[in-house]
């Protein structure tokens, strides 16, 4: 059963680790966004501020759709993404374990979204998702910059990417097309190719939102400035305790 907007809800989960948050709250059909600390996740959501009124920054990267537990005993995704291995590249539509957003240094936010679906919508996300898949629709860096394009015009939105190209979207366009298979809108007005991960977790569908909630580390450069105002100011301190003593 659906939920109603009055429904509509936001549960805040901590003192998880990421594996606990997924094994828990990760179920087919159900989708999965994801904010990191890579260049191109910080890229993805400076440009997501074009979104708020504020220009705040959009707190997701990534999003992905849950498929379920196999027999393997493992949760797997349906997602569109870039992963480079050793002598292997993996760019487009794939099926990956869940088990890859355990890493909580490169995944540093989860929420999982629950739109109370059928089990004919359920059946219809993965059979469209796998569909993708066997025909190994292509991820498009391209496309990524017809979105960026958009949002810098937002009367651009509602207008085809200008970057598109066939057979190809990435992760958040294919969040979208999926569920618009099934019959419901995730950002009523944009396209396709111009959906982001932050227009996927502000729907207003009605859903319940799981958010995994977590002190951050500070960055590296955030640190350093730390211990370099520690250390001018102990020196501080330091001359003058010196000077008071001359006197």
């Amino acid at each position: 059963m659906q939920p109603t907007a009055a429904q509509s809800q936001t549960v805040v989960v901590t003192g998880l680790s990421n594996r606990e948050f997924l094994e828990l709250h990760a179920q087919p059909g159900r989708l999965g966004l994801s904010g990191g600390v890579t260049f191109v996740d910080q890229a993805i959501c400076r440009a997501e501020r074009h979104l708020d009124e504020r220009a705040r920054w959009g707190a997701w990267s990534h999003a992905f759709l849950f498929q379920g537990q196999r027999l393997d005993g493992h949760h797997w995704v349906i997602e569109s993404d870039l992963q480079v291995h050793h002598k292997h590249i993996q760019l487009g539509v794939q099926e990956n374990r869940v088990a890859k957003y355990y890493d909580e240094k490169l995944y540093t936010s989860l929420a999982v979204l629950d739109f109370g679906l059928t089990e004919a919508q359920v059946a219809c996300l993965l059979r469209e998702g796998l569909e993708l898949v066997a025909n190994r629709a292509r991820y498009s860096l391209r496309e990524l910059f017809g979105t960026l394009i958009a949002l810098h015009r937002p009367e651009l939105r509602g207008r085809q990417n200008l970057l598109a190209r066939e057979s190809s979207m990435f992760c958040s366009a294919l969040v979208q097309h999926l569920y618009r298979k099934a019959g419901l809108d995730l950002a009523p007005g944009v396209d396709l190719k111009n959906t982001t991960p932050e227009d996927i977790a502000r729907t207003a569908l009605p859903h319940v939102t799981y958010l995994l909630q977590r002190e951050v580390a500070r960055s590296k450069l955030t640190a350093l400035k730390t211990r370099l105002r520690r250390r001018v100011g102990a020196r501080i301190r330091q001359m003058k305790r010196r000077r008071s003593h001359r006197r």
